[in-house]
């Protein structure tokens, strides 16, 4: 799925999440789409978003500060505040509570459960969609989306059209550069109802399972600990360039994303020609599944790999294997197009978090370790975490607050 890329890069046909649901308006249906958000998200464009994401993850250890029982809520917060401004701009507080996030979380949530295969009988007969009957709800929640998704990309294009500032976003150049990918309004639309709604909680999910890891492995964050006390100190706030100096930081975000990776099973492509692979024919129009749970047990890539080891991917020297790797983004031409933008907000939100708390699971409260892995966010709490400064609390306050960045 890597070095054929090329040949498995299609998507099987999705009658009900895809066309019903969908409209065919889905970016995971439409390869202009795609390129469009790669190109605005490769990693020189990325590192634009890096001190915003500095600014809101601040803001989510004040968060946590206040309100520790809800870390979930205020991961959420965290990418649903940094994703908004991406995608449209949006320069005034956004909360995980918002109504326009509720509803978007909600879409994206549904969006997953329509896919997942058996879950509709016109997946398999579909000629069903054509029946008026079958489906209502499916096409009455097409146009709930795409009521919700046009109307924030106008709110773009009013302000483009008034002259107002409205700073770089993605759907500003959309809007500009329309002609380079030939979307209609309501594709690129959907391209960033597409962006928001999937980054937000993959976002958030991928957060709070670094957090859950840290509890359940205090041996393991107690050496992250050590690492930042002799980098950063506890006397001045963590920054990006401290980023890489940080491998033992590194190895254990990587390793609590092969631990309990996001969306298990994967995304299902299809192969446009037959494929030969180790001795076997797969024919053109096969579903590939890149089984992530999988590819994360293979013992000849990762020894004993029901364990916690963030060591696996350190060398000998001290520094990150540059031969080891997960693919925590999806493979080949569909990788995640927001993959730079993701990476930079988990390593950011640990690294600020991890540095100013001590987690540990509260004894009293069940542990789901498994819960995160829909990729979806939960709307129950799988793991309580509690959080004990490191710090005196008014002086990472004032450091969090202390903040040149531009929200």
């Amino acid at each position: 799925m890597e070095k054929q890329g090329g040949l498995v890069a299609d998507r099987p046909r999705s009658v009900a999440a895809g066309e019903m649901l969908s409209g065919g308006l889905s970016i995971g249906f439409i390869p202009t789409g795609d390129r469009a958000l790669h190109t605005h998200l490769q990693p020189k464009a990325a590192v634009a978003y890096e001190h915003l994401q500095m600014s809101h993850a601040k803001n989510a250890v004040l968060g946590i500060l206040d309100d520790p029982y809800n870390f979930q809520n205020h991961a959420t917060t965290y990418a649903a505040a940094t994703i908004m401004k991406i995608a449209y701009g949006k320069t005034t507080p956004t909360c995980a509570t918002d109504p326009e996030v509720r509803e978007v979380r909600l879409l994206f949530g549904r969006f997953c459960t329509v896919l997942v295969p058996g879950a509709y009988l016109v997946d398999s007969i579909p000629w069903l969609k054509y029946l008026p009957w079958y489906g209502r709800e499916l096409k009455s929640e097409f146009e709930t989306t795409k009521r919700l998704y046009t109307n924030q990309l106008n709110r773009v294009k009013q302000q483009i059209e008034r002259n107002m500032d409205a700073g770089p976003s993605f759907m500003k150049y959309m809007l500009e550069n329309s002609n380079l990918y030939g979307l209609t309004e309501a594709e690129m639309a959907f391209l960033g109802g597409a962006f928001f709604g999937a980054g937000t909680d993959t976002t958030a999910v991928a957060i709070c399972t670094v957090l859950m890891a840290a509890a359940c492995f205090p041996e393991e964050q107690a050496k992250v600990h050590a690492e930042l006390d002799a980098i950063v100190g506890r006397d001045r706030a963590p920054t990006i360039a401290d980023l890489q100096f940080l491998p033992r930081l590194d190895a254990f975000i990587s390793e609590a994303l092969r631990w309990r990776p996001l969306a298990a099973t994967g995304f299902a492509h299809r192969t446009t020609e037959d494929v030969i692979w180790e001795n076997y024919c797969i024919p053109a129009g096969t579903t590939v599944l890149g089984n992530h749970w999988a590819i994360s047990r293979d013992p000849d890539v990762y020894p004993e790999p029901h364990a916690f080891k963030p060591q696996r991917w350190i060398n000998n020297q001290g520094c990150l294997r540059g031969d080891l790797k997960f693919f925590v983004y999806g493979f080949g031409r569909r990788i995640c197009p927001g993959q730079h933008v993701a990476n930079r907000s988990i390593f950011i939100n640990a690294l600020l978090i991890l540095w100013a708390f001590q987690l540990t699971l509260d004894p009293t409260k069940p542990l789901d370790d498994m819960a995160f892995m829909t990729g979806v966010m939960p709307s129950d709490k799988p793991c309580a975490i509690e959080f004990k400064v490191r710090a005196p609390e008014t002086e990472i306050k004032l450091m969090m607050q202390n903040n040149p960045e531009v929200a």
